[in-house]
């Protein structure tokens, strides 16, 4: 009877082990946590188990790990273009300053709309350079397109061209300034440019990317130029963002 009751607790300790066992991976694999894309390119779109967005290949993150917008921090830097208080009108009409612009990756270039032979390429270059970053990133960056010629180049005027060149979607901004503030602008991009007749200006031919703090991270230099490097820096700079 004894030999019995030996056997007996040995097989109730077993089973416990076995159920506590069970109880851990059940805990494990059925938390309660909620996993979703940190670009969101599923919308609003949970998953029950950790994996990868079907859109954009990431991992998913735990619902409670996601960044929030409200945490990033008000400083910025002393290389930061958002220090920089010069007024803009955009191809809307509405008056902003560069800091407006701060929480986006942001992409820009300095162009005049009546241009017939640089400027049409930088545009074709970002362009090209929109088509190439997934769709899903574009609620974080911002294409924005600076006239050096604010004379011509009014609200109403970049707004025409806006729609003519099909750059009229809501990550796509054209800015007019003054004179001081274009000037003051170019210099901090290194860009140089002068007006050689009324009606044309002589100019570089630079794409520009900030992080969303504004500080100057990748640029490209030239037309038609291999731009995988500028690609690659705007997804890892929107990624980073996520992180």
């Amino acid at each position: 009877m004894k030999h019995f009751r030996v056997i007996f607790i040995f097989l109730a300790f077993v089973l416990s082990i076995v159920a506590c066992k069970n109880k851990v991976e059940t805990a494990s694999t059925d938390d309660g946590i909620t996993y979703q894309c940190p670009m969101k390119c599923e919308g609003e779109k949970t998953h029950n188990t950790a994996g990868s967005c079907s859109v954009c290949k990431m991992d998913l993150m735990a619902m409670a790990s996601l960044p929030s917008k409200n945490m990033e921090t008000e400083e910025i830097s002393e290389e930061s273009i958002f220090n920089l208080t010069s007024k803009w009108n955009t191809e809307e009409g509405n008056t902003i300053v560069l800091k407006d612009l701060k929480g986006k990756t942001l992409v820009m270039v300095m162009i005049y709309t009546t241009c017939k032979a640089a400027c049409p390429r930088l545009v074709a270059d970002m362009r090209n350079i929109e088509k190439q970053v997934p769709e899903a990133f574009n609620k974080d960056l911002q294409y924005v397109l600076v006239s050096i010629d604010p004379k011509t180049d009014t609200p109403k005027h970049l707004k025409a061209f806006a729609k003519e060149n099909l750059m009229d979607a809501a990550h796509w901004t054209f800015l007019q300034g003054t004179e001081t503030g274009v000037r003051e602008f170019a210099n901090v991009l290194a860009v140089k440019y002068k007006q050689i007749s009324p009606m044309d200006f002589s100019h570089s031919n630079i794409i520009s990317v900030f992080n969303p703090q504004g500080e100057l991270v990748h640029q490209q230099e030239g037309l038609g130029v291999d731009n995988r490097e500028t690609i690659e820096k705007i997804i890892e700079t929107v990624t980073d963002r996520s992180n």
